[in-house]
C-alpha cells in the first residue's frame, strides 16, 4: 500500500459518492429522510453514516477532530450532506497530501465506541476507512432504486474507464 493507492481509492470513492449525491438531489426532503429498509434506516442516515466514518477514521489518524459521531437530523437536507463532505473530502486530499509511504507503517492507536483500544498501521486504516463506503453506497443504491430513481453504475471499473477516457493518470 502507498500513499498513491490511498489517493486512488479515496477519489474513487469521491467520485462515487458524488454520483449518488446527484441522484439524492432530486429526492424530496421526505424522500431523502424517510425510514426504509437497511442497516440505517433512511438514504440520509447511511450517507451521514458514511460521512461521519471517514471523518472519524481521518481524525483518529491525525486530521481534523471530528467529535462525537454525526447526528442524522442536524442533516434535513441532500445539500447540508454535501456541504460537510466537501470539507471533510478537502479535509483527507490535504492530509493524505501530507503522507509519504513510509508513514503509512506508522501505528496509530483507537477506539470505537466503548470499545478497548487497538493499535493498526496508519495505511491498514485509511485503506479501511476508504473501503468502508463501498457496502454503504450499495445499500442507498437499492433504496433509490426502491424509490424509482436509478443512480449510474458506480463500480470502480467505470471509475477507471472515466479516468482514462479523460486522459487522467
Amino acid at each position: 500500500m502507498t500513499v498513491k493507492d490511498l489517493e486512488n481509492l479515496f477519489d474513487y470513492g469521491f467520485w462515487a459518492n458524488r454520483k449518488l449525491l446527484e441522484v439524492m438531489s432530486q429526492l424530496t426532503p421526505e424522500q431523502f429522510t424517510q425510514p426504509l429498509s437497511g442497516s440505517h434506516g433512511a438514504i440520509r442516515n447511511t450517507m451521514v453514516h458514511v460521512l461521519s466514518a471517514e471523518w472519524g477514521w481521518l481524525s483518529r489518524c491525525g486530521g481534523p477532530e471530528r467529535g462525537a459521531p454525526l447526528n442524522p437530523m442536524d442533516f434535513p437536507t441532500v445539500a447540508s450532506v454535501v456541504d460537510t463532505w466537501n470539507k471533510v473530502e478537502r479535509w483527507l486530499r490535504e492530509f493524505l497530501s501530507t503522507l509519504r509511504d513510509e508513514d503509512l507503517t506508522r501505528n496509530v492507536e483507537f477506539v470505537i465506541g466503548g470499545s478497548e483500544k487497538r493499535s493498526m498501521p496508519l495505511g491498514e486504516l485509511l485503506q479501511h476507512a476508504a473501503n468502508h463506503g463501498v457496502h454503504h453506497r450499495g445499500q442507498v443504491s437499492l433504496l433509490l432504486r426502491l424509490q424509482g430513481y436509478n443512480p449510474d453504475n458506480f463500480d470502480i471499473l467505470f471509475y477507471y474507464a472515466e479516468k482514462h477516457r479523460l486522459g487522467a493518470s
